[in-house]
């Protein structure tokens, strides 16, 4: 069934074998759940995972207030992805590899068959714990069917100041031997045989990255050109370490730049786009990349990073003495997000939060909710440092009224025509 993005949707089918990794076959995109039985009860197929075992499906009923967890086909990709991603760059920082282990499981057997990490992670970024969240991905993924996990990682943009990342080179760049040396490494520490999707973690030339809005022409820069980066990325789909590429805090310049290299030279395409969206966030994506993303355009699906703008819609930051605001990462790394923190930030949130007491919601319910429904939002990357505020996530995913009522959105689009982008610097 298609969305009215024109991507397709899948509700809770078997995962295929590697060939369609962490999908469905083309079969089971044609098929339907069968109506509610009555008595206000609704099937739902749903992944289990058997430890050293062959997989198997089970099936149990759910309350009807609970939604199934969708499934889409990413880009042009044969990936069919959980519009719930797992974030994951807290492990190894803020979580330990324990409570690491926790969150996968319990992740994946929610449905979720998607987990993002990175080559710098976790985050903070820091020589010292460089590579730990993958390690701790490591020691859960042997104990797992490999191909039944969407494996997504990122290489690192142009960088001065993680020069560590590399054998010998005082600055990263996106070029055939920076990809094939941060490839190799993840591969070893994730101990696997391929990553499923590559991502480009920030462009290898000067764009507006985190909280800048505006790009300042005065900081252009020499970059690597984009034939020689999908290049790179070709050398390692032919030895079948890498499946797919995407981009990263992307523009819609280099998005249209990557998808005309790759059909000029008959390259690698890109099939997705990780960009920062949420309910604080949305001008720079919705100004143009929605249509440059659209399925009849590019094809290019977008997998929404910090649908909770970093935890700050989780409405703890407004008390900022509350027990939940000093334990937040806010306040453990002083000037971390700090967009996020600004009094006009607040002040949106605040507003939004209103919104979500006048409906009977929750404000985590409001903006998952909110980047749900988006059309062009394939996938939510959701992370947390506590299993409980997983669990908090992914039910208000899937319990929230599917999609938010009219009268919702309607609130929503008020304050967001007053106030757009409050989390800028």
């Amino acid at each position: 069934m298609a969305s009215s993005s024109g991507s397709s949707i899948v509700p809770a089918f078997l995962l295929n074998k590697r060939s369609s990794t962490g999908g469905i076959s083309d079969r089971h995109l044609t098929q339907r759940l069968a109506p509610a039985p009555e008595g206000g009860r609704n099937l739902a197929l749903l992944w289990k995972w058997k430890r050293k075992k062959r997989s198997s499906f089970v099936i149990f009923s759910k309350q009807r207030h609970e939604n199934a967890l969708q499934y889409k086909k990413l880009g042009d990709s044969d990936l069919v992805i959980s519009e719930i991603t797992l974030g994951t760059m807290t492990y190894g920082e803020q979580n330990t590899e324990k409570e690491a282990h926790e969150q996968l499981s319990y992740s994946f057997e929610r449905g979720i068959n998607a987990l993002d990490t990175a080559e710098v992670y976790p985050i903070p970024a820091k020589k010292e714990t460089q590579g730990r969240t993958d390690q701790y991905i490591a020691s859960w993924l042997k104990s797992q069917p490999r191909d039944k996990v969407i494996l997504a990682t990122k290489v690192a943009g142009y960088s001065e100041r993680t020069s560590y990342l590399r054998d010998n080179s005082n600055v990263v760049r996106v070029d055939a031997a920076n990809i094939k040396e941060s490839v190799e490494k993840s591969l070893k520490r994730l101990n696997t045989d391929y990553i499923d999707l590559l991502q480009i973690h920030w462009p290898d030339r000067h764009v507006a990255l985190f909280g800048e809005y505006f790009y300042d022409p005065s900081k252009w820069r020499s970059s690597v050109s984009f034939i020689e980066q999908l290049r790179g990325f070709q050398e390692l789909i032919d030895q079948g370490k890498v499946r797919y590429i995407g981009v990263s805090n992307e523009t819609s310049y280099g998005v249209m730049e990557f998808v005309h290299a790759a059909k000029v030279e008959g390259l690698p395409k890109i099939v997705s786009i990780q960009n920062n969206y949420s309910l604080l966030v949305r001008c720079k994506f919705e100004l143009d990349l929605v249509e440059v993303c659209h399925p009849n355009n590019c094809n290019i699906g977008l997998l929404a990073y910090s649908p909770l703008a970093g935890g700050a819609l989780s409405g703890k930051y407004l008390d900022i003495d509350s027990e939940a605001a000093k334990r937040g990462r806010f306040n453990l790394f002083p000037g971390y997000m700090g967009r996020y923190n600004k009094s006009m930030a607040q002040e949106v949130t605040a507003k939004y939060l209103e919104v979500a007491k006048k409906h009977g919601l929750s404000l985590v319910e409001l903006a998952l909710g909110f980047a749900r429904d988006r059309p062009f939002v394939t996938s939510s990357i959701i992370g947390a440092t506590t299993i409980d505020q997983l669990k908090e996530d992914i039910d208000a995913f899937l319990k929230t009224e599917r999609p938010l009522p009219p009268e919702v959105v309607t609130d929503i689009n008020d304050i967001f025509k007053r106030y757009k982008d409050p989390a800028i610097n």
